[in-house]
């Protein structure tokens, strides 16, 4: 699937991988509605590194992803990338502990996320905004419709 950037998903993604060193798949600039814009009112910005190099992203003790939220004045969150629409779910919903995720192909392309108990509150995030940014994600990279927990 085709993921089309901003000029200034570019750019973030270009600063992304000088600080890290990792490799950005692709980068989506929210706001505090969890609309995607281009930069305007930026308080969240979601990156997806690469299978493999989440730990370089982050680096020792938290410098590196920290180094870019310094640079770009926002709150910086990581997803890994994943070949397969189920792992991707379940990497986008964490750090929710996620059990299993079945991919259904009816009318719609749903993910059912089976979820630990205490993790739901964590896999849904505050008014919604973790699952939502997991959905916009899932959507992106495997046209996911929704994802649901189970």
């Amino acid at each position: 699937m085709t993921v089309t950037l901003s000029d200034t998903a570019r750019q973030y993604i270009a600063l992304f991988e000088d600080e890290t060193g990792a490799t950005a798949r692709d980068c989506i600039v929210l706001t505090e509605e969890n609309e995607e814009t281009d930069g305007e009112d930026t308080n969240r910005i979601i990156f997806v590194v690469k299978s493999g190099e989440m730990a370089q992203a982050i680096g020792p003790g938290g410098e590196s992803v920290q180094a870019v939220e310094d640079r770009l004045d926002a709150n910086v969150e990581l997803v890994e990338d994943a070949d397969s629409a189920d792992t991707f779910v379940a990497n986008a919903l964490a750090p929710a502990e996620v059990r299993h995720v079945t991919i259904s192909e009816n009318d719609d392309t749903v993910a059912y996320a089976e979820v630990a108990q205490a993790d739901t509150g964590v896999a849904i995030g505050a008014g919604g905004r973790n699952i939502e940014a997991a959905k916009l994600l899932s959507e992106r990279h495997f046209d996911v419709d929704d994802i649901q927990l189970t």
